[in-house]
C-alpha cells in the first residue's frame, strides 16, 4: 500500500512539475519573443528542434543561453545530449537563442523585413495541382449556382448576335458622327473588355490608331484611320466614300 502511495505521489510530482515556462528571445530578431513551455526531460537538441520551428534558425546554427529573472546568465546549454532539467531552469527564466550562421535567413532581420524575403515561386506541377483544385471548386460553384457561370458566358458573348450581318470588307457607317469606312475586324478583343468588337478603317483620319490596340494588332490600316467600336455602333450597307469636294449648297 505504502509503495502504491509513493508511486502515485511521484507520478503526481512528475505530472505537476513536468514543464517549465521560459521566455524565449532571439539574437537577430529583436521583435521575436515567446513564452514557451518545455519538459525538463527534453534533451537540448529536442529543445532546439522545437525552437527552430518557431524562429527559423537551424538546429546546427543555434546556441542557447539561460538567464535568470534578474537577467544574469545562468548557463550555456552547450551539450545537446543533456536534458534541459540538468541546467536547472525555472518558470520565468529567459532562454536566449544565438544564431551562429552568418547567412541565416534571420540575419539582418530578414524574417522581420518582408522586402528582403525572396519571393515564393511555385513549380508548374504544384501550380497544376492548385489550379486543378481551384477548377474543381469552380465546377462545384457552377453546379450549385449555374446562373453565375451564365453571367460570365453572357459577358464573353456580349453583342455577338449583332455581328451576324457584319463581315470584314463591308462598307459601313459608324455612329456617332456618321463616319464612313470599311470593316477590317469582327470578334473578341480581350484587351478592350469582354464581348465582341468591330474594327474599322475610316475613309478619313478620324480614328485613333492603325489597328494596333493596347499592344494587340487587330488589323492593319493607315495611322489615325483605325477605330474599334461595339457592333451596335456600326451599320453596314452601301455607304460610298464621301466626295471631299461635294459641299452642301450655301
Amino acid at each position: 500500500e505504502e509503495e502504491k502511495r509513493k508511486m502515485a505521489t511521484s507520478r503526481l510530482q512528475m505530472e505537476g512539475d513536468d514543464s517549465v515556462l521560459l521566455h524565449v528571445t532571439h539574437s537577430n530578431l529583436k521583435s521575436f519573443a515567446a513564452d514557451v513551455r518545455f519538459s525538463p526531460q527534453m534533451n537540448v537538441e529536442a529543445v532546439k528542434e522545437k525552437l527552430w520551428k518557431k524562429c527559423g534558425t537551424s538546429v546546427n546554427a543555434m546556441a542557447l543561453e539561460l538567464y535568470d529573472e534578474s537577467g544574469s546568465k545562468v548557463a550555456v546549454l552547450s551539450d545537446d545530449t543533456r536534458p534541459l532539467g540538468f541546467y536547472s531552469p525555472f518558470d520565468g527564466f529567459r532562454l536566449h537563442i544565438v544564431d551562429l550562421d552568418p547567412s541565416s535567413v534571420t540575419t539582418g532581420g530578414w524574417l522581420e523585413d518582408t522586402s528582403l524575403v525572396e519571393k515564393y515561386t511555385i513549380s508548374e506541377e504544384d501550380y497544376a495541382k492548385r489550379t486543378d483544385s481551384y477548377r474543381k471548386f469552380k465546377e462545384k460553384r457552377v453546379a450549385q449556382n449555374p446562373a453565375a457561370s451564365e453571367v460570365k458566358t453572357k459577358e464573353e458573348d456580349f453583342m455577338e448576335d449583332l455581328c451576324g450581318n457584319i463581315k470584314v470588307g463591308n462598307r459601313c457607317q459608324v455612329e456617332p458622327g456618321e463616319k464612313r469606312g470599311v470593316v477590317k475586324y469582327v470578334g473578341r478583343a480581350e484587351s478592350l473588355g469582354p464581348g465582341y468588337w468591330v474594327g474599322i478603317q475610316y475613309d478619313e483620319p478620324l480614328g485613333k490608331h492603325d489597328g494596333m490596340v493596347k499592344g494587340t494588332r487587330l488589323f492593319e490600316c493607315p495611322q489615325l484611320h483605325g477605330g474599334v467600336v461595339r457592333p451596335d455602333k456600326v451599320k453596314v450597307g452601301d455607304y460610298p466614300e464621301r466626295d471631299p469636294f461635294e459641299e452642301d449648297e450655301i
